[in-house]
């Protein structure tokens, strides 16, 4: 079992904590993994991605150059790597923001509004979770528990934004579940 995903969208977007949640996960489950960010100067507006591994076996390289599974959470993402994706890959497309049409007949599309889900569950800055949960349900990359424990880790300081962001994770997992 080897997923090398992308995740990208706006600075601000959290795509960058998106990522670092799924390493985490992947390493309480005890597998190997890495996490490359990258972000233009803007930061917050412009660009930002990241590319994630978790594997069961060892890895040589943290690149990611054809990866099994995408979240693009704006235009110019879907724009910038709906190609990369690997024939039989995934990509989870953020509904709310994106209304292009994927030209591709040989991967996986899933079309979530985490932007609607997250604002109907009180807090706006929760779509990358909504986001991850997607991913998780379409991949199996780690199990939906390891997100949850992964996320109270990186928050214990934050209690209070836990038990929300799990609920986040879990509507998610659900849309694309229930797909």
């Amino acid at each position: 079992m080897r997923h090398e995903i992308i995740m990208s969208g706006f600075g601000g977007q959290g795509v960058l904590v998106m990522g670092q949640i799924l390493t985490y996960a992947g390493m309480l489950e005890d597998k190997n993994v890495s996490w490359i960010p990258s972000y233009g100067m803007e930061m917050r507006g412009g660009t930002a991605n990241c590319s994630i591994i978790v594997t069961n076996r060892p890895t040589g390289s943290p690149m990611v150059e054809k990866p099994t599974a995408a979240v693009v959470l704006n235009l110019p993402s879907l724009d910038k790597f709906e190609s990369m994706v690997r024939p039989g890959g995934v990509l989870i497309i953020n509904s709310s923001l994106v209304d292009k049409a994927v030209q591709r007949q040989d991967i996986e599309v899933y079309r979530v509004p985490v932007n609607e889900i997250a604002t109907e569950l009180g807090n706006p800055k929760m779509t990358n979770m909504v986001a991850l949960g997607a991913l998780i349900a379409a991949t199996k990359a780690v199990a939906i528990e390891a997100l949850f424990k992964a996320f109270a880790k990186k928050f214990a300081a934050k209690p209070h934004v836990i038990t929300a962001n799990q609920e986040a994770i879990k509507k998610g997992y659900d849309c694309v579940k229930n797909a």
